[in-house]
């Protein structure tokens, strides 16, 4: 009989608090994985959506939500600026390009933006069908939206007022979609583009718009391109003291937003190792107790011809076999649990969470493991290696 077979004979004599460990280790790791999975999928998915956006000028507000409403679409925006005042930025020699933002409506929820072929463009974004918008009340949708509400082009589609949620249905001004976007895995799969002055000619048809009440034309946000590395050091403050608006830098803005939610990932990832330090602790008592059980069996073996390291490396491999079948479960059951979460949360969806990928972080877990293992192997396997055989025996 093999050590690797004696221990599992010993584990399975022991089922129920070999079973209680291993899910406790599992559980841990999964944790872990799950953690380790959404925030480099999270990460991923910020740095594409702010990819080639050097800057964001908008209303005086907050810098970050000025980046979460222009950037990722996620909040209210701090206001409209001038449009003439955007359109000034376009001609500064420090900028290469800039991008027209409107917001002010959804459509079951995904938000319809004003915009110019440009936007698409600079995401590198393709067409699954239909062509890109032009005129006034045409609508390019995402592969996200389209999916959702099942479009089609050339379906009619009718925005409802406010960036999220259930507003004013604008009923007498729908979009005609002309075209729908191959998925990207950025932030455009869920959103519907329409040249700006749809959003112009909507709101001034409802009176809301800037144009309605005679102080021109106002967008929500612009989008800019550097044209050289000097414009971070002049442009942005230029702007932030010498005009009513303010430039938000995407690059430091989602530093900071990613500080904010690494709080609430590393409490969860402390969670995870309290998790697997009891499950260490949980291995040790029960081999510590089957020690105390099964002294006279080892001394036996001892008596038969088994030596001490012999022992020793038995109570080792019962501990890795559980420590090692826990890490596999946990694995299993966090790339698992990704996938269940990016085909059931919107929220996860929206990332492109997915459980199909593997991290290199991961195979820290295994090496994890086994420093588990050998430290609740420790004490018993101390134990057995000074027991005194003659006096065990001798016991009986």
């Amino acid at each position: 009989m093999t050590l690797f077979s004696l221990s599992l004979a010993y584990l399975r004599q022991r089922s129920l608090t070999t079973v209680l460990n291993l899910l406790l280790l599992a559980l841990g790791v999964a944790t872990i994985v799950v953690l380790l999975l959404v925030n480099r999928q999270m990460e991923g998915r910020l740095a594409r959506d702010a990819a080639g956006i050097d800057l964001v000028v908008g209303a005086k507000g907050s810098p970050l939500q000025l980046i979460l409403s222009a950037v990722y679409h996620v909040d209210i925006p701090t206001g409209n600026i001038p449009l003439a005042e955007a359109e000034a930025l376009s001609a500064d020699p420090l900028v290469k390009q800039t991008i027209p933002v409107a917001l002010g409506d959804n459509f079951m929820g995904y938000r319809i933006v004003g915009t110019t072929p440009a936007y698409p463009a600079h995401y590198g974004a393709a067409l699954a069908d239909g062509r890109l918008f032009e005129l006034s009340m045409e609508a390019t949708v995402g592969a996200t939206v389209a999916r959702a509400a099942k479009l089609r082009v050339g379906d009619l589609i009718v925005g409802s007022h406010g960036v999220g949620g259930e507003g004013h249905a604008h009923a007498d001004h729908p979009f005609e979609v002309v075209g729908i976007l191959e998925p990207t895995g950025t932030v455009l799969d869920r959103l519907v583009l329409t040249p700006v002055e749809s959003v112009w000619d909507v709101h001034a048809a409802h009176g809301h718009d800037a144009a309605a009440s005679g102080r021109g034309r106002e967008v929500t946000a612009v989008l800019v391109t550097y044209a050289s590395p000097l414009a971070a050091a002049r442009l942005p403050r230029r702007i932030n003291q010498d005009t009513g608006m303010q430039a938000a830098s995407p690059a430091s803005e989602l530093v900071r937003l990613l500080s904010l939610v690494g709080v609430g990932l590393d409490a969860m990832r402390a969670f995870g190792f309290v998790l697997i330090v009891s499950a260490a602790l949980g291995t040790f008592v029960a081999l510590y107790n089957s020690l105390q059980q099964r002294r006279y069996d080892l001394a036996v073996m001892r008596s038969l011809g088994g030596t001490r390291r012999t022992l020793v490396l038995q109570l080792v491999t019962e501990a890795m076999t559980v420590s090692l079948a826990g890490t596999l479960l946990g694995l299993g059951l966090g790339h698992g649990a990704a996938v269940a979460a990016g085909h059931l949360f919107p929220q996860a969806q929206d990332l492109g969470v997915t459980g199909f990928v593997f991290l290199a972080e991961e195979l820290w877990l295994f090496a994890l493991a086994a420093v588990i293992a050998l430290l609740a192997a420790a004490l018993p396997a101390v134990q057995v290696y000074r027991a005194d055989v003659s006096a065990v025996l001798a016991r009986g």
